[in-house]
């Protein structure tokens, strides 16, 4: 199982600010973008395309990241 927490324009997207999703062992950041896509609809994969992940103590882009027991999905923010 992993807790994934979505803050943002993608916790709007989705409408709610975590959930928990099963994945297999060896599951990367491209299984998850397929899996939220698959359940909320193509569009936010543009969404997601865009975000860092927070994998652990690591930010990442790498759709071949491996997931971890939490995962947070992070849109750019807007600042300056």
């Amino acid at each position: 199982m992993v807790e994934i927490r979505y803050f943002a324009a993608i916790a709007d997207a989705v409408g709610k600010d975590s959930e928990t999703l099963d994945f297999p062992a060896g599951a990367t950041v491209a299984d998850l973008r397929a899996a939220l896509s698959a359940t909320y609809g193509p569009d936010l994969d543009k969404m997601l395309s865009v975000c860092a992940y927070l994998i652990g103590d690591e930010l990442t882009r790498d759709p071949a990241a491996a997931l971890s027991p939490r995962v947070d999905v992070l849109p750019p923010f807007a600042g300056g």
